[in-house]
């Protein structure tokens, strides 16, 4: 069975397989109806199965059911001829998770959406699958700010996830290049903050330029149904609203926002180049109401029961440059009479401000390993996203970590050290890399170990200008990451990268059936190519963890 990503336990006993055809019924149990709308609408359309409702005894019938002595998200999927196929979840989501398998257990065709021919031979191989995921966080973080990604490409990659068994889609909403998300109450965010007038081509030292506008953002009704599309398949949608640096956007919009006695803000337009904008956030009464206002849509849009990890909301708190609270006077006012001791704790007293207004209301913060810098609250977490010192810091005060290091699972760095390789960012970072990439650093003891909820890829887009470049980045690495989120792999020097290269050539084949531009094993095809632009890219291995 070439399964990505690989299951637990596997038996495939000699003999045939179970028939599925135009007779073939399903059964599904009380608690098991996402799966069955998804098993009903994917692989119908896929394979002119109509999967009509039929008694949990049918002869080769497909059976869901949920079964208390299996984990949440663990299943055990069987199949017999004559008995059927009969999929067990210990919930809903482990339901699905074990359709997600059987898609895979049909072949590439199953990931098309229309048949190929009016009726084909299927069949089920015999034998069961035993599983449960590694990790309950298994993420990726989409970056549509820097380049925005309609809403159908997320409802897409939402799918894409769900066959990869990832369930945290990470939306980074707000930067400095844009504002993504209908806040009714502040229109300007999406008449002006939402529109860039030209686009740096390439990495920020690139003299070229893309010369026409950019942008786009969600409306409100966009985002409900992206979080209503993502509950369907067991993905939690954790929205990102960057505070206080990364927000060049905002003030352009809005400028009693930024520092208005250090610059004229009213000058500033949304930021057309990469890097990190010195323009940020006021430490202001008027700057608190404004996002306590634009959280309190956010959280209407983003229900905490949407999922298992709804409840989140992601407030950046990265990369939050000082020089216009250095050199203003309403920052040092503020300083003083909180009684703080400099600007880093003024940053540290901004996130503890949202950190304390999201509890109040249900909800968890969750921010980049900067927050940790000054002190954080013991329910908020943390994204280690600068090596691995952020999750061992966080883990270590008892805050629960999400571990995405930069030199790891940064999905636009480059995949290879040569010259084809589009735009080339960061560290070379092979599939073979990501494949032995692991998410608990080394040192933590049992207890520390345990508040590593999972780990995510991250996929920054400042030179990925369409959904072809994102495929590009993103695969076939997610399906190695995949694989280290889900699986229970040894160290990563004894993992058998081989094996998956092997199981990789069957997956190819379901990507190539999905219509996902990926990386090809030989290197890049000539149109993924991008002769002439300059990148960023950094020599040498990564820092060890």
């Amino acid at each position: 069975m070439e399964l990505i990503p690989a299951p637990r336990a596997v038996e495939e006993p000699a003999g045939p397989g179970v028939p599925l055809g135009p007779d073939t019924t399903l059964w599904a149990a009380p608690g098991t109806e996402r799966a069955e709308r998804w098993l009903r609408a994917t692989l119908g359309a896929a394979l002119n199965l109509p999967l009509r409702p039929g008694p949990p005894d049918a002869r080769d019938g497909v059976r869901l059911l949920l079964d208390d002595t299996l984990a949440p998200e663990a299943y055990r999927l069987t199949a017999a001829p004559g008995t059927g196929v009969e999929i067990r979840g210990g919930g809903p989501a482990g339901v699905f998770w074990g359709a997600q398998t059987l898609r895979q257990l049909l072949g590439p065709d199953a990931f098309r959406r229309a048949p190929l021919r009016p009726a084909a031979a299927l069949s089920v191989p015999a034998g069961a699958v035993e599983d449960a995921p590694r990790f309950r966080w298994r993420g990726l973080l989409l970056d549509v700010a820097r380049h925005f990604m309609p809403k159908e490409g997320v409802l897409r990659y939402l799918d894409l996830m769900a066959a990869h068994k990832l369930n945290v889609l990470h939306l980074h909403l707000t930067d400095d290049q844009g504002w993504r998300i209908e806040i009714r109450r502040y229109p300007k965010l999406t008449e002006i903050a939402s529109w860039r007038s030209r686009t740096k081509f390439g990495h920020r030292a690139s003299p070229l330029w893309d010369e026409k506008p950019h942008g786009g953002y969600y409306t409100q009704d966009d985002i409900r149904e992206i979080v209503a599309y993502a509950a369907e398949r067991h993905i939690s949608v954790v929205p990102e609203i960057d505070v206080p640096g990364h927000s060049q956007a905002a003030i352009a919009a809005y400028p009693e926002l930024g520092n208005t006695d250090v610059v004229d803000t009213a000058a500033l337009s949304v930021w057309d180049t990469w890097g990190i904008s010195s323009n940020v956030l006021a430490p202001t009464d008027t700057t608190l109401r404004f996002y306590e206002g634009v959280f309190e849509e956010v959280l209407e849009l983003f229900p905490a029961d949407a999922a298992e990890f709804s409840g989140f909301v992601h407030v950046g708190g990265d990369e939050c440059r000082k020089e216009q609270w250095t050199e203003s006077v309403t920052a040092k006012t503020r300083i003083a009479d909180l009684g703080l001791t400099d600007e880093d704790a003024l940053q540290s007293w901004f996130i503890g401000h949202f950190d304390a207004w999201l509890a109040a209301r249900g909800r968890r913060l969750i921010g980049w390993d900067e927050i940790l810098e000054g002190g954080l609250a013991p329910g908020a977490a943390v994204a280690s996203w600068r090596g691995y010192a952020g999750g061992i810091a966080a883990a270590r005060a008892g805050h629960d970590v999400v571990m995405c290091p930069e030199q790891y699972v940064y999905l636009d760095h480059r995949q290879a050290p040569g010259d084809d390789e589009p735009v080339p960012i960061g560290f070379v970072r092979t599939l073979e890399d990501v494949y032995r990439f692991e998410p608990v650093p080394a040192g933590l003891t049992e207890e520390e170990a345990r508040h590593v909820l999972g780990t995510q890829a991250n996929v920054w887009t400042e030179v990925l200008e369409d959904s072809a470049r994102v495929d590009y980045q993103a695969f076939p690495r997610l399906a190695a990451f995949a694989e280290v989120a889900w699986s229970p792999l040894p160290a990563p020097a004894d993992r058998d990268y081989a094996d998956f290269e092997r199981r990789m050539t069957a997956h190819y084949r379901r990507l190539d059936a999905l219509g996902v531009a990926y990386r090809p094993p030989a290197g890049p095809r000539p149109w993924q190519r991008r002769p002439g632009v300059p990148g960023r890219p950094i020599e040498g291995p990564p820092p060890n963890r």
